[in-house]
């Protein structure tokens, strides 16, 4: 599905000039009714909602219902216009022309115009966003020749740009006149989020819920059709099975339930569960491993420990099959550009493998342990946890002495990703459908932003591997673009500032009575859910 994701803007960068029409979304039988409202299970609650400054998955689950993209990605891949009506590309691929859809506003009444897309792009994108750097990197200016035209203008060719625009977790259009000249992170607003969207932002109850009520000047006629919709903060996954069984919730994202709840929910009929809307995201487990300090900033520690960790059995017995162990930091969803197996270093199963490199790196087994670190796993519910519990036990076979830090997100995100002060974390990133999306901050010098969540904690600092990241942010051919991805894995997986561990599989659970709540390949993540419905009893 992801490499049809590739082709879906290789074919809009690489066909010269072009007016890119969209699809319209696929949508159930039924005909829409109009009024009810919906209570989301969510966990755990994030710190604020604004996915242009933080991509946590749970901000964009509320934030996309209420801010909204230029163009969006249906689960067919197709694209279909939000806030832009139609677009063309220049024949050398270096400007691309906006047609902005005339009378919205934001949900305070100022209009939207393109003032704020220069100012999303510009000030926002390349400045905040944990991808943004890379993906907008080739961006150069955003001129607005009217209220209702963007123009972009790039420096070189940037294949995956239309991609990365066209989600409303990935890229939300931010207004300039309530964030414009202020210091966006600390600006009230990311609490109390203004957007052009479906649903407005109505009331935060810290610890129990965000409340959105229907947009009654939606620009789509007709739209939203739900009322209401309640993203009630719900930490135990047991209490998330038991209030989608109940009817209590009505939809839960990002496999919400424990797996082991999984297989009885499977066979329950007021029950839908579905794997569509991950595909724009390609979720993969890795472990990111701080390399500004000893022990692990010698290689061989850390290829030591890719040796040590089991992920077959990680994925069987922590994730109950719902994933597949990786190989490389390009997941192989991402077909297009996945390092197939032996074309790369590889770190199957080896204990002996691991401590005969622990030992040449100096590090002895005395009294049962060679060292100590601390695992940070992301405090997104008990799997996460267990993954950790199953890394230390792995590690301890080995003679690493590993413990556990618990803390909430917040304090996870400044430990790992402005202080850096951690040794190791476990937790998930998106690939998305091409490298400079999603996988070139994590290995990118000019990634290192303290601050910046998503963005490089490890410190990796390579000239080599800056080079074909840069080469291939530009690379039309798309062969030549793959061989520079290819040796880019290759050195990866040699020097392991992160390691992976797995590729996700994500399930979205929801009452059979609420549809079209997934008609988008971001799913419940990025849908604005203004199609959404509930029918009646």
């Amino acid at each position: 599905m992801i490499s049809r994701l590739f082709a879906t803007f290789a074919r809009c960068a690489f066909a010269g000039a072009l007016t890119i029409a969209a699809a319209a979304p696929a949508f159930a039988e039924e005909p829409p009714t109009n009024g009810g409202a919906i209570t989301f299970a969510l966990s755990p609650e994030p710190p604020f909602v604004l996915t242009s400054i933080n991509t946590t998955l749970q901000m964009g689950i509320v934030g996309s219902k209420i801010m909204e993209p230029l163009m969006a990605l249906g689960v067919d891949l197709e694209m279909r216009p939000v806030l832009a009506t139609s677009w063309e590309i220049s024949p050398d691929g270096l400007t691309y022309t906006f047609h902005l859809r005339e009378g919205v506003t934001w949900h305070d009444g100022e209009p939207f115009t393109s003032a704020d897309v220069q100012f999303t792009i510009m000030d926002v994108l390349k400045k905040l966003h944990p991808r943004g750097r890379s993906a907008f990197a080739k961006v150069t200016a955003v001129e607005t020749p009217d209220e209702h035209t963007a123009i972009l203008k790039l420096s070189e060719p940037a294949p995956p740009l239309l991609v990365a625009l066209a989600s409303g977790y990935e890229a939300p259009m931010t207004p300039k006149h309530v964030f414009g000249g202020t210091d966006i992170p600390a600006n009230p607003a990311i609490n109390q989020p203004i957007g052009t969207g479906p649903f407005v932002f109505k009331e935060w109850e810290k610890g129990n819920y965000i409340l959105l009520e229907k947009n009654p000047d939606y620009w789509d006629a007709g739209k939203p059709h739900l009322d209401r919709i309640v993203f009630r903060i719900i930490n135990d996954a047991s209490a998330r099975a038991a209030g989608l069984e109940s009817g209590e919730i009505d939809i839960a994202g990002l496999s919400p339930v424990p797996l082991t709840d999984m297989v009885r929910l499977q066979d329950d009929p007021d029950l839908t569960i579905t794997t569509d809307g991950y595909a724009y995201m390609s979720p993969f487990m890795l472990m990111e491993v701080n390399t500004r300090k000893p022990p692990l900033d010698d290689r061989r520690v850390r290829q030591a420990i890719a040796y040590a960790v089991n992920r077959d059995l990680m994925t069987k017995i922590v994730w109950m099959g719902y994933g597949k162990p990786a190989t490389s930091p390009i997941p192989s969803p991402v077909e297009a550009f996945h390092a197939a197996e032996g074309t790369i270093p590889a770190y199957p199963y080896d204990t002996a493998k691991a401590e005969a490199l622990l030992d040449e790196a100096g590090y002895p087994m005395k009294g049962g342990k060679r060292f100590s670190i601390t695992i940070d796993p992301i405090p997104l519910g008990t799997d996460y946890v267990r993954t950790a519990e199953f890394i230390k036990q792995q590690l301890g076979k080995v003679g690493i002495d590993a413990s556990i830090r618990s803390q909430d997100l917040p304090t996870f995100f400044k430990r790992v990703y402005t202080d850096y002060d951690f040794d190791i974390d476990s937790l998930y990133y998106g690939a998305f459908a091409d490298p400079t999306q999603g996988v070139q901050r994590l290995f990118w010098s000019k990634s290192i932003q303290p601050g910046v969540v998503y963005s490089n904690p490890t410190g990796y600092a390579n000239p080599e591997m800056d080079r074909l990241l840069e080469a291939a942010q530009s690379e039309n051919d798309p062969e030549k673009r793959k061989a520079l991805y290819l040796d880019m894995q290759a050195l990866a997986m040699t020097d392991l500032s992160v390691i992976p561990l797995m590729e996700t599989r994500f399930a979205t659970i929801a009452s059979a009575k609420l549809k079209n709540h997934t008609i988008t390949a971001d799913g419940v993540i990025g849908g604005s859910f203004a199609d959404a419905y509930l029918i009646a009893d």
